[in-house]
């Protein structure tokens, strides 16, 4: 059975003087000035890092995924594991990490999100969506 976790991933000041954490990546004391906390362990900035594009967890956000014995950022946990779906006005696949637009039951590309009356795209900002002279949403 596989079981996906979504963790945060705290900054914490190193631990106090004379009780020194080991760090779950390479078993060393961790004598850096700041270490991470994930998955009830202690890292080392640079020991806490994605199993597929090897980036520092602890500075592309604040979350991780675990699934598959794997340690993974959102990008790739969402690349690997996430659904995908269709464009519901080009047909074209969306990739599962995607920012995509939704109205109603419809998924879109960004660029394919469109009013159906005057083709013109919204003006973003808070629901419902403005396009020229009539709103929906």
């Amino acid at each position: 059975m596989l079981i996906c976790t979504k963790q945060s991933v705290p900054m914490l000041s190193v631990q106090p003087k004379g009780k020194q954490k080991g760090c779950a990546g390479c078993n060393r004391k961790i004598k850096d000035r700041y270490l991470l906390k994930a998955l009830d362990k202690y890292w080392h900035e640079d020991c806490l890092k994605c199993a597929c594009c090897d980036c520092r967890l602890g500075e592309v956000g604040s979350t991780l995924y675990t699934k598959a014995n794997l340690i993974l950022c959102r990008r790739d946990y969402l690349r690997l594991f996430g659904t995908t779906g269709n464009c519901a006005a080009c047909s074209k696949l969306i990739p599962a990490f995607e920012m995509v637009m939704r109205a109603r039951d419809n998924v879109y590309h960004l660029d394919c999100f469109a009013c159906q009356l005057c083709n013109q795209r919204p003006l973003y900002g808070n629901m419902p969506y403005k396009f020229g002279y009539h709103t929906i949403g």
